[in-house]
């Protein structure tokens, strides 16, 4: 048994330019934002991230630190599309591959199970196959001979996601409606981290197994990052901050780059918000 306990720091010590990242969550629910933003911190670049996209994709995508996405969307839930990552787009800055969200799942499932590809019936007879020409179909070895999508297996070096708990181990327990595919991004990866709301010497007795989402097998590092989903949900922790959410889309990158994202660690952003709910509430009365 292994303590695995670090820093957003050393986590990002560990990555490079050019590497293929995954991040969990789901659109503005649960991403491990305190991660991307000592990603941001750094000098690390031209990376391919997988994932189902929302701030995350936004963030990198503004700092121009992503060479390809991997994406079935990139939304903020509440606003239906991720505004610097349109920017992103439009500018020309990075390259996408689109896939259904059926396909992007057992892309997931073909890596955690270390399979070139698996065959699925979403995205035939739809666009996905005309803008992604590099897909292939397969046909059935049996009498059906049915055609299939090749999804191929979303491999990553890395990935990077966020739970309500985590042991030092690196077991990890979502406690809010969804799992959001966490497990399978770190069994797809090579190396994976796991930041949480908080640390736990151990669950409690009657903790439910289905909980518990993600395997100390699975994981290389392990997180403490309170409220490091910020500004996206991680209920029952704390909701979305949608006034915050709603500063983030209506404001130009480099000025909110330069409030929120210019100080040497995550203490710094923290404080930052803070300094502009309490300037928020004292405008209001």
């Amino acid at each position: 048994m292994t303590d695995k306990t670090m820093t957003p720091e050393d986590v990002v010590g560990r990555l490079r330019s050019g590497m293929t990242i995954g991040i969990g969550g789901w659109g503005s629910r649960r991403k491990p934002m305190a991660l991307v933003r000592a990603l941001l911190r750094s000098e690390i670049g031209d990376l391919t991230v997988i994932s189902y996209g929302g701030p995350d994709i936004g963030l990198l995508a503004a700092a121009g630190r992503i060479r390809r996405l991997v994406a079935p969307f990139v939304t903020l839930d509440s606003i239906p599309l991720e505004p610097h990552y349109r920017a992103a787009r439009e500018r020309g800055t990075l390259a996408l591959t689109e896939l259904d969200e059926a396909m992007f799942m057992w892309g997931l499932h073909a890596a955690a199970n270390r399979l070139p590809f698996l065959p699925v019936r979403a995205g035939l007879g739809s666009d996905v196959m005309r803008v992604n020409p590099e897909l292939r179909t397969v046909t059935s070895p049996y009498e059906d001979g049915e055609e299939f999508v090749a999804v191929p297996a979303l491999r990553m070096d890395a990935a990077l996601v966020h739970l309500n708990r985590a042991d030092r181990l690196g077991n990890g327990q979502y406690l809010g409606p969804d799992p959001y595919f966490d497990d399978l991004f770190c069994e797809a990866a090579d190396t994976a981290y796991v930041s949480c709301e908080r640390l736990v010497d151990r669950f409690p007795p009657d903790t439910v197994p289905q909980t518990l989402v993600v395997s100390r097998h699975s994981v290389t590092g392990v997180v403490e990052t309170p409220n490091g989903a910020h500004f996206t949900s991680c209920v029952p922790d704390h909701p979305r901050d949608e006034p915050f959410q709603k500063l983030y889309a209506t404001t130009p990158w480099p000025e909110f780059a330069e409030r929120f994202l210019s100080g040497k660690s995550e203490d710094d952003y923290q404080a930052a918000v803070r300094a502009w709910h309490t300037e928020r509430e004292e405008q209001r009365t």
